[in-house]
């Protein structure tokens, strides 16, 4: 049978007038659609009244000859086309429901359907609407359908639990999306259970349901599981105590699971929840309970990997970015209370102590065996060198670093170098011991051990790992130490030194090849003098610089010379002013940064060729000014080396000087140089800096 002629119908691109088909097919079937057609849709140009339609179908739908007209196409080829050019939403319904109109309709399916697909919201609000109707719209409920609801009821129960225990184990997008429903299933019950508290009437067994609480238990024991079930342990934990192992694989189950959970499960529930954080605070009150069970069986290597994990890798683990925007972690608190804690951290630090005093004394105890040998200290650079400073500053800088890091708490950590004290005691007793003995190697030992006391002292200076008592009583041993090695090594210097320092401020001093004697042998004692590192040989020759400026002008000032008139004052000056220029080049040469010293020569030469009274005044106004300890002696037998002043004018000068500098005297740190130096037969017994106090 062939269609009708219908001028509207065309082919179109090799196909047919789409359009004009959907017209064609809905009036095909509008006789039987069981719904009134919608008010928008279109009429059919075909009539209803007409049987032909079902007639074409009828044939359309058996089988036909080949049509005689080939160039119109049969009606299931042209159906067959029709389809196909529908879009894919709706091809489904085309294919499995042809006599059924195109418009999409909304699918109801059975709670069991639900449950099959995971729909736990539809079966929920299912259950809740049979329940209404049941209980609030019905004078009486039926029985059986109350049975069949608690059933119901208990059985979608147990479906949603079952989902939330996978919460941690998400494998696919059905399986996500099954815990979103459970969810929102979750949150429609506790709406229910609301409701019937706001009625009068009596409710059904499973009232309330509490399936927020159930929630919570539910997912507590989840997480206790994870947390109890310890994997295999990885290669680093091969060799660790049982303790170790288990605390690691604990803080890597509770990381990933955070992390996931914040990737992941955050996205099944609404914000409201605040599921990110109920996960925080369950792993966090699961680990602080399994510690608790751990910290009375920890032994001394457990300590300090328990409080490790405590005080630092478990708030690293929370500190992570993409944890710390979803998980409030200060609310979390301590992983251990301070009552456990504080036991744990004394046991911890007596240990850290007893190690560091077994550490040093040994490194002590190894330098003593050395020097028992008589062997001599080994040479790094041209320099003796002691491992004493060298090893010990390791122990303490590494055992109170990492004591910091543990107990997090710097002040606690600090007291473990409260032996530091001791040592120091021990070390200066073994030093001057080498110092009696004074041995073929003592001086190499002494030079060795400047080297150590530098050391010590910037450590103790520099850092700050010490409680401030420690540092107290240890840095004047060192001072000790370094003054006691200086006077036995400048002692027999200045032994040597001794016949020339005996030339200055004779009459013989006036001559050149006095004083370039005493240049000479002073430079073959500094070269002895080497041997310790840069900087404390810097000091050790500063220090014979000093000295030896004290030594000259304690000759100078002994008075032996004679300086009756202005030309030998002028000789005199220009002698000191040109010794003060070797003696500064010399020592400079050789390191040493006490230029200071070379002022005090010239001023005191200045004093020499001055003749004029008010100006003698003001040059040693000047040098008492920048050294207090000038005193009267000293300046009485300064000017007494001018025997053409007379005791007048002396007196007059030396009170006058007095006075002023006493007024303008304003306290504070200056440089010491006159103190040290005595001058015999003192006529004047007090001094500018005591008359000043």
């Amino acid at each position: 049978m062939s269609l009708p002629s219908m001028p509207n119908l065309r082919p179109c691109d090799g196909g047919i007038n789409v359009s004009m088909m959907e017209k064609f097919r809905r009036s095909l079937l509008l006789p039987t659609r069981k719904n009134p057609p919608s008010p928008g849709d279109k009429e059919s140009k075909l009539s209803p009244e007409s049987d032909e339609p079902a007639k074409m179908l009828d044939s359309a739908a058996s089988p036909q000859p080949p049509s005689p007209n080939p160039s119109m196409p049969r009606f299931d080829n042209t159906f067959n086309r029709l389809r196909e050019s529908i879009p894919w939403r709706r091809k489904k319904e085309v294919d499995t429901l042809p006599s059924e109109d195109l418009k999409e309709e909304k699918v109801t399916h059975t709670f069991e359907e639900y449950l099959e697909i995971q729909a736990f919201c539809e079966a929920t609000q299912q259950l809740i609407d049979r329940e209404k109707h049941l209980f609030w719209e019905t004078a009486e409920a039926n029985k059986e359908a109350v049975e069949k609801l608690a059933a119901d009821h208990k059985a979608l129960e147990e479906r949603v639990w079952q989902t939330l225990q996978q919460s941690l184990s998400l494998s696919s997008e059905e399986e996500v999306s099954a815990l979103k429903s459970a969810v929102k299933a979750i949150n429609l019950e506790e709406e229910q259970d609301q409701l019937w508290k706001q009625r009068c009437q009596t409710p059904p067994a499973w009232r309330p349901s509490e399936w927020k609480k159930h929630h919570d238990e539910v997912l507590q024991k989840l997480v206790n599981g994870r947390m109890d079930n310890q994997s295999s342990p990885t290669g680093d934990q091969v060799n660790q105590s049982t303790i170790q192992a288990t605390i690691r694989s604990m803080g890597r189950q509770l990381k990933e699971d955070l992390q996931w959970v914040v990737e992941v499960v955050k996205n099944c529930y609404p914000p409201e929840m605040d599921i990110c954080n109920f996960y925080a605070r369950q792993y966090h009150q699961t680990f602080k309970a399994r510690l608790r069970k751990i910290v009375g069986s920890v032994d001394d290597k457990d300590c300090s990997f328990l409080l490790l994990w405590v005080k630092e890798s478990y708030p690293e683990i929370l500190e992570k970015p993409e944890l710390t925007s979803n998980i409030n972690t200060e609310a979390l608190g301590n992983l251990l209370p301070d009552e456990l804690l504080k036991p744990l951290e004394e046991k911890y630090l007596s240990k850290q102590q007893s190690d560091l005093i077994m550490f040093i004394v040994r490194v002590l105890n190894e330098a003593k065996k050395e020097w028992d040998q008589g062997k001599e200290p080994t040479r790094d650079d041209g320099c003796y060198a002691s491992p004493v400073a060298n090893d010990v500053i390791q122990f303490i800088n590494g055992i109170v670093t990492s004591a910091q890091k543990i107990v997090r708490d710097p002040h606690k950590a600090q007291k473990i170098t409260s032996i530091l004290t001791d040592f120091m005691q021990r070390y200066h007793n073994f030093h001057e011991d080498i110092i009696k003995q004074n041995k073929m190697h003592s001086k190499a030992f002494i030079k060795a051990n400047l080297s150590c006391v530098e050391q010590f002292r910037d450590f103790l200076v520099e850092h700050d790992l010490f409680p401030e008592n420690v540092r107290e009583k240890c840095l004047p041993v060192l001072t000790e130490m370094k003054q006691s090695a200086h006077t036995y090594l400048l002692t027999p210097v200045h032994k040597i030194l001794k016949p020339h320092y005996q030339k200055v401020g004779t009459s013989d001093w006036l001559k050149k090849n006095t004083f370039e004697k005493l240049l000479n042998s002073t430079e073959e004692e500094l070269q002895e003098l080497q041997g310790s590192s840069q900087s404390s040989y810097q000091e050790l020759i500063g220090q014979l610089h000093q000295e030896v400026t004290e030594e000259y002008v304690r000759r100078l000032l002994k008075g032996e010379v004679k300086l009756k008139d202005s030309n030998q004052q002028q000789k005199a000056y220009e002698t000191v002013k040109e010794n003060a220029e070797k003696l500064h080049e010399l020592f400079a040469k050789m390191g040493s940064k006490q230029d200071w010293l070379k002022e005090i020569l010239t001023k005191m030469a200045e004093v020499l060729k001055l003749q004029d009274i008010p100006a003698i005044r003001m040059q040693i106004f000047s040098l008492g000014s920048a050294y207090p300890d000038l005193s009267e002696e000293h300046v009485s037998a300064l000017l007494k080396l001018k025997t053409n002043l007379s005791k007048a004018d002396m007196s007059t000068i030396t009170s006058t000087v007095l006075d002023i500098l006493k007024e303008s005297y304003t306290g504070g740190e200056t440089r010491t140089f006159f103190s040290n130096v005595e001058v015999m037969n003192r006529s004047y017994p007090f001094c500018i800096s005591s008359c000043r106090g």
